[in-house]
């Protein structure tokens, strides 16, 4: 029985059994908000490049569904339809808003869907 107490053979892979849950978790969160962040950034890109289409460039962006449309094809990465944008021409010019849902996957901890706002009014 003393010889049991003392042998360490399989010691690490019993370490690494007890620790790779977390790490994966871990490493699986930072991937998800990463691809969060990048699905922000791209959504308020769309919604700030529309409303400068709607106010610079009226032959291409002069009704409220070509501005949808133009931000749609502005969105880069993202699957989003024209329903994701609104427009409206509020006193600070023309203004363009977003919400996107994003399922962030967090591994075995599980699954969490948050909602992504963009805004953005360029001046006419």
């Amino acid at each position: 029985m003393k010889s049991f107490g003392r042998d360490v053979g399989g010691a690490a892979a019993l370490e690494f059994a007890l620790t790779a849950p977390a790490f994966f978790a871990f490493i699986i969160g930072i991937i998800t908000t990463g691809l969060a962040i990048y699905a922000q950034l791209a959504l308020q890109h769309s919604v700030e490049m529309a409303a400068r289409c709607a106010s610079v460039n009226t032959t291409t962006c002069s009704t409220t569904s070509e501005i949808q449309q133009y931000a749609v094809g502005q969105s880069y990465g993202l699957t989003t339809n024209t329903s994701t944008f609104s427009v409206t021409t509020p006193a600070c010019g023309n203004q363009v808003q977003a919400n996107y849902v994003v399922s962030m996957n967090f591994g075995p901890i599980g699954t969490k869907s948050v909602t992504l706002t963009a805004s953005s009014c360029f001046p006419k």
